[in-house]
């Protein structure tokens, strides 16, 4: 089951994503119907299997992960210095608030959010195209997850 999840890892975020978000010693649960759903760094949860597609969700230590192991800007959307306490603590980007993002993001994905100085505020899932982040000034650009909380 690692290694399944380690191949989800690499096609959602990138070769050699599933690396660095699951190291050995990672424990998972199984749905009811027996496939992949929870994985495991001791007891705190890296990351969730959606039932819908397949994909992950991160949790927080998912996100550092990653943060770490990509260099910017890789899956990252940079948040103005104004919303970067709010966005920290839980709440959602606006269009407006995003200085710059990564052009491979595609609506509907999980991305990191970070400020200008990359220190990374929360995860969660992107709602807008890039483009669309940089050009609209109005709406929710990316759904927060969970936010450090700094």
């Amino acid at each position: 089951m690692l290694k399944r999840a380690r191949m989800i890892a690499d096609l959602q975020f990138g070769r050699g994503a599933g690396e660095a978000l699951f190291h050995e010693g990672t424990t998972f649960s199984l749905s009811s119907t027996g496939r992949l759903r929870l994985l495991f760094a001791e007891k705190e949860r890296i990351a969730t299997v959606r039932a819908k597609d397949g994909l992950l969700t991160l949790s927080m230590l998912a996100a550092q992960r990653l943060h770490a192991f990509f260099p910017p800007p890789r899956l990252r959307v940079v948040a103005s210095d104004e919303a970067a306490p709010f966005i920290a603590k839980g709440g959602n980007l606006f269009a407006k608030h995003v200085i710059s993002v990564d052009s491979e993001i595609r609506a509907g994905e999980e991305v990191l959010v970070a400020d200008r100085h990359d220190r990374l505020l929360a995860t969660g899932k992107a709602v807008l195209s890039p483009e669309e982040m940089l050009q609209i000034k109005r709406g929710v650009a990316v759904l927060v997850r969970k936010g450090c909380e700094l």
